[in-house]
């Protein structure tokens, strides 16, 4: 090796060892993947807001049904059960069918057989985007029923 630089030193040659360059490629990989972490929690968060406020849109635009509903007795507890469960809903229906294509797109990677997949951290992660959905949910429904409801109906 000492040989080939000594004499190919005029055309830039430089022998690295085989595990050192694979190291600078590890680093340069691990660089990336911690940024697009990043960027992917940045999104969550930002999606998890943009959801509060088109959760508390659609129940503002709904406050006539809502007040509908309680007119004909419905208690506002079961408004606010009723409208969380199905959020809920969509949100955990949401959550399985991006989960599935995402597995559906790595799919040939795991089945290559060198893949450490991080299932912990992914379900943790998947918990979270649905608990703060909920949480999102449960935020908006509180701000819409303490509101009295009937003057929407009157309104409408």
């Amino acid at each position: 090796m000492q040989e080939l630089e000594r004499t190919l030193a005029g055309f830039g040659f430089d022998a690295v060892p085989t595990a050192q360059r694979l190291q600078a490629f590890q680093a340069v990989e691990n660089t990336y993947l911690g940024t697009f972490q990043t960027l992917g929690g940045l999104g969550l968060l930002l999606g998890t807001l943009g959801l509060s406020v088109v959760l508390l849109r659609n129940l503002l635009e709904r406050r006539g049904e809502l007040a509908t509903m309680q007119a004909i007795g419905f208690w506002r507890r079961a408004l606010a059960w009723l409208v969380v469960a199905e959020n809920s809903l969509l949100l955990v229906a949401g959550v399985a069918v991006g989960a599935a294509s995402a597995l559906v797109a790595v799919s040939p990677h795991l089945h290559g057989g060198h893949a450490l997949v991080p299932w912990l951290s992914l379900g943790l992660t998947l918990l979270l985007v649905l608990a703060a959905g909920t949480l999102a949910s449960l935020a908006a429904v509180r701000r819409v029923t303490r509101e009295e409801l009937l003057p929407a109906l009157r309104g409408s």
